[in-house]
């Protein structure tokens, strides 16, 4: 994708070979930053505090922040650490976990002094096969768009939250059906949720769309369910952070709501999703799927920009209140229209998973 009409991924290798450049998401839509990691205790920041952000540029990132570890120390000591540390970042996001697997079944069979070039070339082999799965998404996705023209009018689609290329290494889950409709030609509208408490739909979601010139609208959360009533939203595409082997999904806080509103008027509601973020070992989403719970500060301050062009926090509720910040919601498979993956669009089952990825069947729930 674009920034300032120069192609680039979120996340890349530097010209030194070892060190790993991000964005830093935490300063957009008003400052456009770049960060320079060169230690595992950086990456793991990074996913931390949220520079990085999104299930797939997640598990990128950790898989990178592995290739760090790599660099300084190979051993088998350092490879253990380097994965607890990393897997103890984000609880949710499934890709997060199944790139340290990834990266642990590599380097571990191999000796020390083999391993941080087969990190580096395994991490950057991830990141071309998320680029290449983020593609056929949107190649998948097209279609629904396309179903739903009525004439030359505007196409709607109401998103939640980011699942664009700021959330992947390109492309994005969510967004690449929408940006190849807008490559198209295809006539839309995007509707995007703002997506408290941390805004990544006002904040991430609106700059990404206005740099590649796609149409749209910023919202309050609470809009969206009016907007269906009045017939305002032809169809819904959000992202996942974590899908389990029966169809549940697992996404930003807001997300079940969503689909419950589009699910009383009729309005499809679909999930983008690379395959690492399907979890075949668990199928019963709200019980299995465990919900990440951020700092009460988020709900408690909005960050933005002051007058004075510096950018800040304020806080918005009583100075003696507390504040819960739950981070996701499940929704259940009953109320989502169909799953769009790089193999192709499938009923949100168990069914429906196992026929765009049979591979998978030994490792999906018996009962």
């Amino acid at each position: 994708m674009k920034v300032q009409g120069k192609a680039m991924r979120a996340i890349w290798l530097e010209p030194d070979g070892t060190s790993v450049g991000i964005i830093d998401q935490t300063l957009l839509p008003h400052r456009f930053t770049t960060v320079t990691l060169r230690t595992v205790e950086e990456a793991a920041h990074a996913i931390r505090a949220m520079l990085v952000r999104g299930a797939p540029l997640i598990g990128a990132a950790a898989a990178y922040g592995v290739a760090l570890a790599m660099a300084r120390d190979s051993s088998d000591k350092a490879l253990d650490e380097a994965c607890r540390l990393l897997g103890a970042t984000r609880p949710t996001a499934v890709n997060l976990r199944w790139a340290l697997d990834d990266m642990r079944r590599i380097l571990q069979p191999l000796v020390p002094g083999e391993r941080m070039p087969a990190a580096y070339a395994r991490a950057a082999a991830i990141c071309d096969e998320d680029v290449e799965a983020n593609r056929a998404i949107g190649d998948h996705g097209l279609p629904l768009i396309e179903k739903a023209l009525r004439g030359t009018e505007a196409v709607n689609i109401l998103t939640h939250c980011n699942a664009g290329w700021l959330a992947t290494v390109d492309w994005g889950t969510a967004l690449a059906p929408i940006y190849r409709a807008h490559d198209a030609g295809i006539p839309l509208h995007v509707w995007v949720d703002e997506t408290r408490p941390r805004n990544q739909g006002a904040s991430l979601t609106a700059w990404e769309l206005a740099q590649h010139g796609v149409p749209h609208t910023v919202i309050a959360d609470n809009v969206g369910g009016h907007l269906m009533q009045h017939r305002r939203v032809d169809l819904c595409i959000v992202g996942t952070d974590r899908t389990t082997a029966r169809g549940d999904v697992a996404n930003k806080i807001g997300t079940y709501l969503k689909a419950l509103a589009a699910h009383d008027n009729g309005v499809p509601f679909y999930v983008a999703l690379p395959s690492p973020t399907i979890d075949w070992t668990i199928g019963d989403g709200l019980r299995d799927i465990p919900i990440e719970e951020r700092d009460p500060s988020e709900v408690a301050e909005i960050s933005g920009q002051l007058p004075d062009g510096s950018i800040g926090k304020v806080r918005v509720i009583p100075a003696e209140s507390r504040a819960a910040n739950y981070a996701f919601d499940v929704t259940p498979a009953r109320l989502v229209t169909a799953l769009i993956t790089e193999r192709g669009v499938c009923a949100a089952s168990e069914a429906g998973l196992a026929s765009l990825f049979p591979e998978a069947a030994k490792h999906r729930l018996a009962g």
